[in-house]
């Protein structure tokens, strides 16, 4: 039987997967994301979405769906991706589709990873919900009424870069401030690089080497998870730089529950509690409303690639 393969293109990677019928995953493949953009991204999708099939010992590809990150148009173009380099304007759904032969749906990669969680993970059973995924930026798929909302152009869902300090730092989109510097795997960095400068992250500055300029999001949470004050004390920031966005997001939309997912979820035990705490004190009359829980994506990194094989097969009737 042939099956569904699901690609999620990031700003660091691209993983592929293929899915059975039941929603089981048959088979991974992850690679880097090339820098070259353009042809060299088309050419690594096809080739991932070609190994992970035959991993799966599929006799064929009944169907392809993408999650991009930034704008996607209802034609499969991608039309602007601020944390993808070289790729404004690539033809992902006709490119693909002439190097693989099948009818290729694209979305935004967190719409593909909202519809994943909502069909098959943590936003199941609610006809209000919220994903908001936290990697490279900060992207977010919405379910409204039991559909899946793209708005009037297919682009709604950029949460990231929602202002939250208009004399912020600058953001690749162009703009200053946006939420995605302060609470993204990016941002967590930056936040780093600053309490290091300050001198006060001497731990994670030691894992990054000795040097303030090299702190990454991922030596903040290698020290916290080793009880570093310095990386608690960066990571309970984060934290309240999340609820803040959250909040906003809550106050406009009502959902009946936030899923937190994208590739920060791995360690979301470090962020989690403080981001419910301070969640609770941002959100508007939280005294009288129904909770709206956050809750971790229950499909974890692969949200966005199961939602795009889910996508994509829903949309091809294969």
């Amino acid at each position: 039987m042939s099956v569904a393969i699901g690609l999620d293109l990031g700003g660091t990677k691209c993983l592929g997967l293929a899915v059975g019928r039941d929603g089981t995953i048959l088979a991974e493949h992850r690679v880097p994301t090339p820098v070259e953009g353009g042809e060299a991204l088309l050419d690594t999708m096809a080739a991932v979405a070609t190994d992970v099939g035959v991993a799966a010992r599929a006799p064929g590809i009944g169907s392809v769906g993408v999650g991009a990150p930034g704008l996607v148009d209802a034609g499969g173009v991608l039309r602007f991706a601020p944390n993808l380099r070289r790729a404004d304007g690539l033809e992902i759904g006709a490119g693909l589709a002439a190097r693989l032969g099948v009818a290729v749906q694209v979305d935004n990669d967190v719409t593909c990873a909202a519809y994943g969680e909502w069909a098959a993970g943590a936003a199941t059973g609610t006809g209000d919900a919220l994903l908001v995924a936290l990697g490279t930026g900060i992207g977010g798929g919405l379910v409204v009424g039991g559909r899946l909302a793209r708005g009037a152009h297919g682009y709604a869902g950029e949460i990231g870069h929602m202002v939250v300090d208009t004399h912020g730092p600058p953001c690749p989109c162009g703009q200053r401030g946006c939420w995605e510097r302060f609470a993204s795997g990016a941002g967590l960095g930056r936040l780093a690089r600053e309490a290091a400068a300050a001198g006060l992250a001497p731990g994670v500055v030691a894992r990054a080497g000795g040097d303030c300029e090299d702190v990454r999001g991922e030596h903040v949470t290698d020290a916290a998870q080793e009880g570093d004050l310095g990386a608690r004390a960066i990571l309970d920031e984060f934290a309240r730089w999340l609820a803040l966005g959250l909040a906003n997001l809550t106050n406009i939309l009502d959902p009946a529950r936030i899923v937190v997912g994208g590739g920060l979820v791995d360690d979301a035990a470090l962020w989690l509690d403080a981001t419910r705490s301070a969640f609770s004190k941002l959100i508007m009359a939280a005294e009288v409303r129904p909770e709206v829980p956050v809750v971790p994506a229950l499909l974890g990194s692969r949200a966005g690639a199961v939602g795009a094989a889910l996508l994509g097969r829903a949309t091809s009737g294969a």
